[in-house]
């Protein structure tokens, strides 16, 4: 893949409630599905980083966030075999509501995990991404030619 002009981003939540993070299962959407990960979607554009992670919060666990309660602890550039992407990673331990499956048809399961008991089967730039906000790492790339 050379000058792959679609660079997308996303954001991901990482939901933390007594050291314990909100996992989602992924299911229907043709990425790494049946594996863990976090609330998290693309950018639509015309929105702050903020804003996009208050929004999926709502979306697909029915929390209502504070811009206040969002605070960005790291930043991907990441390539896949198929596109390239920016992800942003934020850390929220306040929230209104308690956690739903708001999209049953995205998601089977969500499910409380200690951040340092990781299941397997957790998406594998996930895995290293929370690996990364446990050691105060701000930045990465991954999946990049050595």
């Amino acid at each position: 893949m050379n000058g792959n002009p679609n660079i997308r981003s996303a954001v991901h939540l990482f939901l933390v409630r007594e050291g314990r993070l909100l996992l989602s299962r992924r299911s229907n959407t043709g990425y790494e599905d049946g594996k863990l990960s976090v609330v998290a979607g693309k950018l639509d554009g015309g929105e702050q980083v903020v804003e996009a992670a208050r929004r999926e919060a709502e979306e697909e666990a029915g929390l209502r966030l504070r811009t206040e309660d969002i605070k960005i602890v790291g930043v991907m550039h990441r390539r896949t075999s198929f596109d390239e992407w920016i992800d942003f990673f934020v850390e929220v331990e306040r929230w209104e509501g308690e956690p739903v499956n708001a999209e049953p048809h995205k998601c089977s399961e969500l499910r409380w995990c200690g951040l340092d008991e990781l299941p397997d089967d957790v998406v594998v730039y996930m895995r290293r991404a929370l690996g990364n906000y446990r050691n105060g790492v701000w930045f990465d790339s991954y999946g990049w030619a050595a």
